[in-house]
């Protein structure tokens, strides 16, 4: 399942982040997003979602969102 699709509130671990693009991979690492990580959806929003990782929110986008497996 994707962060897309997770259910709000609920706290998941990243099991892995699809994407071939390297800078994308290291802006997600330098946020605290990499796979063993906790990560909770706060909400969804309209074009986003709203997560907290490591005491930390931030809205990412449904395209991000989609890459990331937990």
């Amino acid at each position: 399942m994707t962060l897309k699709n997770a259910i709000a509130g609920e706290e998941y671990v990243i099991r892995q982040i699809h994407t071939d693009d390297e800078e994308l991979n290291a802006f997600l690492f330098s946020l605290g997003c990499y796979s063993g990580e906790k990560i909770t959806v706060v909400s969804h929003l309209k074009n986003s979602c709203v997560v907290s990782i490591k005491d930390a929110r931030y809205n990412i986008d449904h395209q991000l969102a989609s890459a990331i497996v937990v």
